[in-house]
């Protein structure tokens, strides 16, 4: 991989910023919509800039191949049970928090890696990483001001979700071989096949009136972070690799509790700011033993 110019660790932020956005989008489309509404919103306006591309650069999209229920899978474990899972628990909880918990996904996908890979084994450095990351979370559910009885079951919700992400990365590395646009159309699809039928049958979003704001929310969670955001990622892992793209894992909280204190006025304690840098500093150890700089 070619060294990394200013141009970007500039994508890399925007990357950051934007995933970092959909938290406290997350937070405005709970007022108007149910957490399976806003997941089928999600797939259904994130599967349009991916189908685009798709179509105009003359790729086949296989969702209904002979490997349809790998994509089916991992449309359900990826998409949506973290996708319902995060906005179930974000109506109760402040987006910052979310924006923490989320960002544990390096460290549970560092655990999973160890059993179902034989590549990413533990060493002492990784070891050292998870225990500070997850120490970080612990701390933060200790935060009584912020997190008590009444939303400590969401909390634990949005956590769960960021592990079913790691989980349907591990299944993603059974149609590994196939281009990562296919990949992405195709559970985006069974995705949005989904939860429609869900989404109709539970929540009737043909009875809500939303408001304009959420409407806005909503349809920016689809298009920018669950799509665009995609197209991004995939443009600065095939020029910069998979190691420089994963450095947004420290961004994304920071970004989060920043623009859910500017949107959304949220409050910040003292044990959310330990919390972050417990889960900043285990993610810096977990990447630096990944990229082979600890000896």
């Amino acid at each position: 991989m070619k060294k990394a110019k200013i141009t970007d660790y500039f994508l890399l932020t925007i990357l950051s910023l934007i995933w970092a956005s959909a938290f406290f989008n997350i937070k405005i489309a709970t007022e108007s919509f149910g957490p399976i509404t806003i997941a089928f919103l999600r797939v259904f306006f994130g599967s349009i800039p991916v189908l685009i591309l798709c179509f105009y650069k003359k790729i086949t999209i296989e969702a209904f191949s002979k490997d349809w229920y790998w994509f089916m899978l991992i449309g359900l474990i990826n998409l949506v049970i973290p996708f319902f899972l995060i906005a179930y628990g974000v109506k109760s909880v402040q987006s910052n928090l979310a924006a923490i918990l989320m960002s544990t996904t390096p460290l549970s996908s560092t655990i999973l890696g160890h059993f179902y890979t034989k590549e990413e084994k533990f060493n002492f450095v990784k070891t050292i990483g998870i225990l500070i990351g997850f120490a970080g979370i612990v701390y933060l559910f200790s935060d009584n001001i912020l997190i008590d009885e009444n939303n400590f079951l969401p909390a634990i919700l949005i956590l769960l979700g960021s592990t079913c992400y790691v989980i349907g990365g591990v299944l993603t590395l059974k149609i590994s071989k196939k281009r990562n646009e296919n990949v992405t159309g195709s559970i985006l699809i069974w995705a949005t096949l989904i939860l429609f039928p869900l989404t109709c049958i539970i929540e009737l979003p043909s009875q809500i009136i939303p408001s304009f704001n959420s409407s806005v929310s909503v349809i920016y969670l689809g298009i920018v972070p669950t799509g665009l955001a995609w197209l991004l990622r995939f443009r600065i892992l095939k020029k910069n690799g998979l190691i420089f793209q994963s450095q947004v894992s420290y961004l994304i909280p920071i970004f989060g509790i920043f623009l859910g204190y500017l949107f959304l006025k949220e409050l910040i304690t003292y044990k959310v700011l330990i919390s972050l840098i417990a889960v900043v500093i285990g993610i810096y150890f977990v990447r630096k033993a990944d990229s082979k700089l600890f000896i």
